[in-house]
């Protein structure tokens, strides 16, 4: 094994390392991407589900119904933009993990042609070398 040969596997194993870890961070994103998701449709639910119903004589409670309806629509804009957050992350972490992909084939590529051109150069080695000479044998008969 020559040294680009030996180059190129510590290169490969490395490539495969860091695709590894950017399918990692890849599923990471994605799982608090659906973690923020759902966490905002929750507070919409909330929020949905504290509407102002027609009450006689409910004043104080209305009045605490709209101060906590307003601060589920302040958590519920504040989740929204969490949410966007996140899925951006979760695009960049993909993106990252196509770009460790197409390294690493670019890699495994070299390494191909290098033990191509390996098994090219051996071949022509061998059609370059001497013929062995035939030993003619007279045994007694």
């Amino acid at each position: 094994m020559g040294a680009s040969a030996k180059q190129l596997a510590r290169v490969n194993r490395v490539r495969t390392v860091q695709l590894s870890l950017a399918r990692a961070a890849q599923a990471q994103a994605e799982a608090h991407a659906a973690s923020e998701s759902a966490l905002n449709s929750r507070i919409a639910q909330l929020a949905a589900a504290i509407a102002p119903a027609p009450v006689a004589g409910a004043g104080f409670s209305l009045s605490a119904a709209a101060h906590y309806r307003d601060r589920l629509h302040q958590s519920a804009h504040l989740a929204a933009s969490r949410v966007e957050a996140a899925e951006q992350r979760a695009v960049a972490a993909s993106d990252a993990a196509q770009a460790a992909e197409r390294d690493l084939k670019a890699v495994e590529k070299l390494q191909s042609r290098a033990d191509a051109d390996a098994a090219l150069a051996a071949i022509r080695a061998m059609e370059g070398a001497p013929m062995p000479v035939r030993r003619l044998r007279h045994d007694p008969c």
